[in-house]
C-alpha cells in the first residue's frame, strides 16, 4: 500500500497560523512604516553633519508662507476639535435588589398558579413546563400584589412598585457617586408597560425636588431594549449640553401586567419576567474622566417594525375573555435572529479588527463571484470584545446568540447567572450582568463590553463600552451576598 499522507490539518498548528495572520493584518501599517523609517534614518546617518547643515541652509523660508501655513494648521485643528463628539463617560450605576419577602420559589409560583387557575389545569401544566426549562432559579422576585390570591394589580399597587424599585435604585446611585439631586441636568426614565399620569419621570422629579429647568423624558412601549435607547438619547443630549449630568432609569413594572387569563402565548411572560431596575449616571464632564468606570464608544440601533410579523411578534392585546396580556409569537426567535444579523452587520465595521473584516470581505466576494454555496464567514467577535452582556430574556435567547456568535460558556456566564438569580428584568437586565462581571473581579482597564438587547417593535440594539479603569470587586450591589456561590450548574430541565 502506498504510504498514507499525514493529516496536515491536524499536524500544523492552525491556531498559531491564524494568530500570525491576525497580527500581520492588524499591524500592517506599523510593519510597513518601520522599515521605511529605518531606511530614512540610515540615509540621514550616511549624509553626515556637514551635508545635513548644507541641506538646511538651502531651504528658503518666506515669512508670509510660514504665517499662512501656521494659520491653516490652527484653523484645521480648531475645526477638528470643535466637530469632534464629546466623550460620554459612565460614572457609575446601581441596580435594585428586591427584598427577600418578594421571592417566588418554584413551589410558591406553581401553588399560586393552581389556586388562581383552578379550573384550567392545562394552563397550570403549561406554566410548569415553561418554568422547568426557563433557566430561572429559586430566588427571583415578584412584587407584593402578585403574591395575593387572587392578585391585586390596581393603580395604587403599581405606583407602589414603581416607587420601591426606582427610588431604591436612585438612592443607591446617589450614595455611590456622591451626586446631589439638584446636580442632575437630564433625566430619562424608561418603562415599557406602565405609563401613568403624571409620568414616572415626574414622580422622580417630585420625590427628589429636582431643578425646574431639568430636561426630562419618559419612554414607554419600547420593550426590553429601551435601556439602550435611553442611553442613546442621553448621549445625543449630552452632545448639545456641555458639562452636564444625565441619569437614566431603566425598569419594568410587573404589577399591572400580570396576565390572569388562559392564553398560552400570554402566560409565557408570567413565567419569565421578574422585578428589577437600574439607575445609570452619565456625564460629558472631563473632570469625571478619572473616576468614571466606562467610556461609551458606540450605540447601534436596528428596527424591523416595517415587517408585519416583526411588528406583531411581541404584542399587547386582549384575549377572548377581554383580559389584557403580552402575546409572544412562535416566530419570535427567527425574527430576533434577523434583527441581530442586521445589527451585527452594522456594528462589525466599527469594532472588528482588520483581519476579520478582510476575511469577511473575501468570503463575500467569493460567494458573489465564484460559488454562492460557499459557507458565509462569521466574524470572530471575541477578538473585538472581552465581555458580552446579552439580554437575559430567556434561555432560548442566550442559547441562540451563543451558538450564532460562537461564544464560550464563560462569555455568556453573566447572562445565564443573571437570568437564574433575577429572572428577566427587561431593560435593566444588562446592568445586572455588568454588575456580575464586576463582582467576579474580571473587569480590567481597557476591556471592551458589548451589550445586546431585543425589544418589541421589533428592535435589536447594541452598545459598546470601554472600561476606563480596573474595577475593584464591589462590597455592595445586587450580587454582594451571593456572588461566591456563582456560577451554578443550570440543568436543561428542573423537575418540579
Amino acid at each position: 500500500m502506498p504510504p498514507i499522507l499525514p493529516d496536515f490539518s491536524n499536524s500544523v498548528k492552525l491556531k498559531y497560523v491564524k494568530l500570525g495572520y491576525q497580527y500581520l493584518v492588524n499591524h500592517i501599517l506599523t510593519l510597513t512604516l518601520i522599515p521605511i523609517m529605518g531606511g530614512i534614518f540610515i540615509e540621514v546617518l550616511r549624509l553626515g553633519p556637514e551635508e545635513i547643515l548644507n541641506l538646511w541652509r538651502s531651504l528658503h523660508f518666506n515669512l508670509i508662507e510660514i504665517l499662512c501655513c501656521s494659520f491653516l494648521i490652527i484653523f484645521i485643528a480648531t475645526v477638528y476639535f470643535m466637530s469632534k463628539p464629546r466623550t460620554i463617560f459612565l460614572v457609575d450605576y446601581a441596580c435594585f435588589k428586591p427584598p427577600i419577602t418578594c421571592r417566588v420559589p418554584f413551589a410558591t409560583f406553581m401553588e399560586h398558579s393552581r389556586l388562581n387557575l383552578s379550573d384550567k389545569p392545562k394552563s397550570v401544566e403549561f406554566q410548569m413546563r415553561i418554568l422547568e426549562r426557563s433557566g430561572l432559579g429559586e430566588e427571583t422576585c415578584l412584587p407584593p400584589p402578585i403574591h395575593y390570591i387572587p392578585p391585586t394589580p390596581n393603580m395604587e399597587a403599581s405606583r407602589g412598585e414603581a416607587e420601591l424599585v426606582i427610588f431604591s435604585a436612585m438612592d443607591s446611585l446617589f450614595n455611590k457617586t456622591g451626586l446631589k439631586p439638584r446636580d442632575i441636568d437630564i433625566l430619562i426614565v424608561n418603562c415599557s408597560l406602565f405609563s401613568p399620569t403624571p409620568s414616572l419621570s415626574a414622580m422622580v422629579i417630585n420625590k427628589y425636588k429636582l431643578r425646574g429647568n431639568i430636561q426630562s423624558f419618559n419612554l414607554s412601549g419600547m420593550g426590553c431594549s429601551a435601556g439602550l435607547i435611553s442611553i442613546d438619547l442621553a448621549r445625543d443630549l449630552l452632545q448639545v449640553h456641555p458639562n452636564s449630568y444625565a441619569v437614566v432609569v431603566s425598569t419594568e413594572i410587573i404589577t399591572p401586567n400580570y396576565y390572569q387569563g388562559n392564553e398560552r402565548a400570554m402566560l409565557l411572560p408570567n413565567c419569565l419576567f421578574r422585578m428589577g431596575g437600574a439607575a445609570v449616571l452619565l456625564t460629558n464632564r472631563r473632570s469625571e474622566r478619572r473616576r468614571a468606570k466606562y467610556r461609551l464608544l458606540h450605540v447601534v440601533r436596528t428596527h424591523k417594525g416595517a415587517d408585519d410579523k416583526a411588528y406583531r411578534c411581541v404584542f399587547e392585546e386582549e384575549d377572548k375573555e377581554g383580559k389584557v396580556g403580552i402575546s409572544l409569537s412562535k416566530d419570535l426567535m427567527a425574527i430576533a435572529g434577523e434583527a441581530l444579523k442586521s445589527n451585527i452587520t452594522t456594528i462589525g465595521p466599527l469594532v472588528l479588527p482588520a483581519s476579520e473584516q478582510l476575511l469577511f470581505l473575501l468570503t463575500l466576494i467569493g460567494r458573489k463571484v465564484f460559488n454562492p454555496k460557499w459557507k458565509p464567514y462569521i466574524p470572530d467577535y471575541r477578538l473585538a470584545f472581552e465581555h458580552f452582556c446579552i439580554h437575559a430574556g430567556g434561555r432560548a435567547v442566550i442559547d441562540e446568540l451563543q451558538k450564532n456568535l460562537q461564544l464560550s460558556a464563560e462569555h455568556v456566564e453573566a447572562s445565564r447567572m443573571t437570568l437564574h438569580r433575577f429572572g428577566n428584568t427587561s431593560s435593566s437586565s444588562l446592568w445586572y450582568e455588568m454588575s456580575y462581571i464586576e463582582a467576579k473581579g474580571r473587569m480590567k482597564r481597557g476591556d471592551r463590553v458589548w451589550q445586546i438587547a431585543f425589544g418589541s417593535g421589533f428592535k435589536c440594539n447594541s452598545a459598546v463600552w470601554k472600561c476606563n479603569r480596573s474595577i475593584k470587586t464591589p462590597t455592595d450591589g445586587p450580587w454582594a451576598d451571593c456572588i461566591d456561590k456563582y456560577p451554578v450548574h443550570i440543568p436543561e430541565v428542573v423537575k418540579l
